[in-house]
């Protein structure tokens, strides 16, 4: 029986003074989940993803659409007085603050973990950095593309023969988001039995090397640089994109009884008691020859006859979809992933829902990525601010983004 509306976070309160993707992927999770947060910006501009486009859809780029649904924003100068007062009365009640300000940054020292575990003991504090809170490179900025490539991931992804690429999705914000969003509840969760919060640190780098997985367990046993294999797998083959005659699709053959009704199906059953690719080991040994005698075949038909032929075999086989025909697909429709929610410039805004259910309910989307200050009057009264502070403290942040005279 589904629980409408779940919201196992409800009556959390999270800030968040992160920007670009992964504390705010983070906090975004935190928000679906139930919590209430608020999101601090710089008067001027705000988190700069709002101004990462085209495309853009209403005063927004889509990039910041797609990480900030279901909080509330608020514009304050975080390094005047007034500001950082401002943050301290939020998080004299909060649960969590998310952060990724730069290592040795000015607003690193003005909201110092130690400082605020001391003030605040049972706030959970999350520190998103680019390579780690230690080690030499702990100072250096960091983007997904910068993670990507020092952590490894480029030089594992691209055709043999072909130049590194960078993965299709920020694997590098997005790991780091994930993981965070672990260490946060689970610090929650602690705080439970110990009545303690505590300091939870995750960075782009080590979360890439966390999900190296198989390649580094690789790695380690044999010594060997792995290489590029495109579509393919170091472990499985075959287990790649193969072309058809109108375009491409996957084969994903796990074991040797799966191979046998591949080639059973495409008419060549010898190929199975070839000594070359009888077994797994085999096969990944000679992958250039089977895949040459693959090729030669599918090749010749266009990719639904394959889907169709293969699929009955039972060999796990699907089309490469694009992102249009991935939000046409019935599938996608059945578990309702796709949520409407109403922006006030846009009016119905499309957004890719929490992809977990809760006996059965998904988390709803409950309000609109919020536009640059839109909730700043309201959450100031809320913290006790009178209106002509209001109006003091954000002409205050007016006057340190436009000083006077600049």
């Amino acid at each position: 029986m589904s629980e409408p509306n779940p919201s196992p976070l409800g009556g959390m309160k999270v800030v968040d003074l992160s920007k670009i993707l992964a504390g705010p992927y983070v906090t975004m999770s935190l928000g679906d989940l139930g919590a209430e947060v608020v999101k601090v910006e710089h008067p001027e501009g705000g988190d700069p993803t709002r101004s990462w486009g085209p495309p853009f859809n209403g005063p927004d780029a889509t990039y910041y659409l797609a990480a900030n649904r279901g909080k509330r924003s608020v514009t304050l100068d975080l390094k005047s007085a007034g500001g950082q007062e401002a943050v301290h009365r939020m998080l004299e009640d909060a649960d969590v603050l998310v952060e990724n300000f730069r290592p040795g940054s000015s607003l690193a020292g003005l909201f110092d973990y130690r400082k605020l575990s001391e003030r605040y003991p049972r706030l959970v504090i999350l520190h998103i950095s680019a390579f780690g809170d230690t080690g030499p490179l702990r100072d250096e900025p960091g983007y997904d593309m910068v993670a990507q490539a020092s952590a490894g991931l480029m030089s594992l992804t691209g055709e043999p023969d072909g130049p590194p690429v960078k993965a299709g999705y920020a694997m590098g914000d997005l790991g780091a988001a994930l993981f965070g969003l672990v260490g946060v509840t689970s610090a929650l969760v602690e705080r439970e039995r110990t009545g303690r919060g505590q300091y939870v640190t995750t960075s782009l780098y080590e979360s890439q090397l966390a999900l190296h997985i198989n390649w580094a367990t690789g790695y380690f046993a044999t010594g060997e640089r792995p290489t590029r294999l495109g579509s393919g797998h170091p472990s499985l083959v075959p287990y790649q994109a193969y072309p058809a005659a109108d375009g491409h699709f996957v084969i994903a053959v796990g074991n040797d009884s799966l191979f046998r009704r591949l080639v059973t199906a495409l008419g060549h059953p010898e190929w199975a008691d070839d000594p070359r690719f009888a077994a797994n080991r085999d096969r990944v040994a000679h992958r250039t020859a089977l895949n040459a005698k693959l090729e030669s075949v599918l090749v010749d038909e266009p990719v639904a006859h394959w889907v169709d032929l293969l699929g009955p075999f039972g060999v796990p086989v699907a089309a490469i979809r694009t992102l249009d025909e991935v939000y046409a697909c019935p599938q996608t429709a059945a578990l309702d992933m796709v949520r409407t929610v109403e922006h006030p410039d846009v009016g119905p805004l499309q957004q890719v829902a929490f992809p977990v259910t809760f006996r059965g309910a998904r988390p709803p989307v409950r309000s609109a990525p919020p536009t640059l200050g839109r909730h700043s009057r309201d959450v100031l009264a809320e913290l006790g601010y009178q209106e002509q502070e209001i109006d003091v403290l954000l002409g205050e942040s007016a006057a340190a983004t436009h000083p006077q005279g600049a």
